[in-house]
């Protein structure tokens, strides 16, 4: 595997025109779309080596998304939890989740490409969100493949869509979640990729979509190392966490401190979408990676609270730092994110994403037991906030009164 060491470290580089990470990735698609692959490829090249277009994103990621986002020490949490806990608060860009950062940058590619018209898929519809803002700052149509059951928990975000301009299309076959909205989407490419660009949210799909949305995502990882050196007199956090649905939150925050042995690498799957810790290497969506599947190979359903991390697989990238032993997967039920959800909130003032509630929960697991030595600095991801949840957890909540 060719790497790339200037940007995001040995253990995080470029797969080269294959997109493998070592047994993981690939383009695994039909015919017709091999084509459009490769000419996404060789722009996303092209637009990465350009200065202009690097120095076009970061204006609009800092003028408009509004990074660099902070780390915020959590001073009563970590008391309580016998750490030092340090939040990167993703949950303050622009729309919410660190969505924005890849969106913006497939939408400059797109419109550099010469398309007019972005589709995407969502679970939570944070990336739907994020798409459709894009779509509206560069003048593009845009239409969103949303799971059915996704659009009932989620109803804000698909109001926040079509108030954007985009146009919400739920999906009712299969289990009608984020898998399912995955494959329309990909069918709707197939359709009308002359002046289409499908902006994939996660690092998972056909290359090079794994590979340049960890690039798009890797400023999280860049600017929290930068940060942390500064609150720990130069040093670097003992453990970095994140949820991991595809990955694109860890992956970004990995990037930052892949090359930092110092550092544990902690990614947080759903406990009933658990790709890395149960699954067997399969191909889905245009990738080889880990997926929940049964013997003979077919797909199961993911079950989350959280409609972001239902998605029966994981990134190829992060199927490879688990076979390299770099990164460690783990998994959180769905009482203890909601215990999570609650203890964040109620500690420091912040409403994290049911997503990003998986890492918290991890933490607290953790320092409870001791795994997390007492004192041990952590950085978690805070991939977004918890205002889209806010409805969904207090109808559990109250059901159970």
């Amino acid at each position: 595997m060719t790497t790339d060491t200037t940007t995001t470290g040995a253990f995080m580089g470029d797969p080269g025109p294959t997109g493998r990470f070592g047994e993981f990735g690939g383009r695994y698609v039909p015919e017709s779309l091999v084509p459009a692959c490769i000419e996404l490829e060789a722009a996303f090249r092209d637009a990465w080596a350009d200065p202009s277009f690097r120095a076009e994103l970061d204006g609009i990621l800092r003028n408009y998304g509004g990074r660099p986002t902070p780390v915020t020490e959590c001073g009563r949490l970590s008391e309580q939890l016998g750490i030092r806990l340090f939040l990167k608060r993703e949950d303050l860009a622009h729309t919410g989740s660190h969505k924005l950062n890849n969106v913006i940058g497939q939408g400059l590619l797109a419109r550099r490409m010469g398309k007019r018209k972005l589709i995407a898929e969502t679970g939570a519809g944070q990336h739907g969100v994020a798409t459709a803002t894009a779509a509206a700052l560069f003048g593009m149509e845009c239409i969103v493949y949303m799971g059915e059951v996704d659009t009932q928990r989620q109803e804000l975000n698909v109001f926040r869509m079509e108030l954007l301009g985009a146009t919400v299309v739920p999906v009712t076959a299969g289990s009608r979640t984020l898998k399912d909205a995955v494959n329309e989407a990909l069918r709707a490419w197939v359709a009308s990729v002359d002046d289409t660009h499908y902006c994939l949210g996660s690092v998972m799909g056909p290359h090079p979509y794994p590979w340049m949305v960890r690039e798009f995502q890797s400023v999280i990882g860049e600017e929290a190392r930068e940060q942390c050196r500064i609150l720990l007199d130069g040093a670097d956090p003992d453990v970095v966490v994140a949820c991991a649905g595809g990955g694109s939150n860890a992956a970004g925050i990995f990037a930052g401190f892949a090359d930092a042995t110092g550092s544990e690498l902690v990614a947080v799957e759903a406990s009933g979408g658990a790709a890395v810790t149960t699954g067997i290497p399969g191909i889905l969506h245009g990738m080889r990676s880990a997926l929940i599947q049964d013997d003979a190979g077919q797909i199961l359903e993911a079950e989350s609270i959280s409609a972001g991390l239902d998605y029966p697989g994981i990134g190829p990238e992060h199927a490879h730092l688990a076979d390299l032993g770099r990164a460690r997967y783990v998994s959180a039920g769905d009482e203890a994110v909601l215990e999570a959800f609650q203890l964040l909130a109620r500690t420091e003032g912040i409403l994290p994403a049911l997503e990003s509630a998986h890492a918290i929960a991890w933490v607290a697991a953790a320092a409870a037991s001791g795994e997390l030595a007492p004192g041990a600095t952590v950085l978690v991801n805070l991939s977004g906030r918890g205002d889209k949840d806010v409805a969904q957890v207090r109808d559990i909540l109250r059901g159970r009164s």
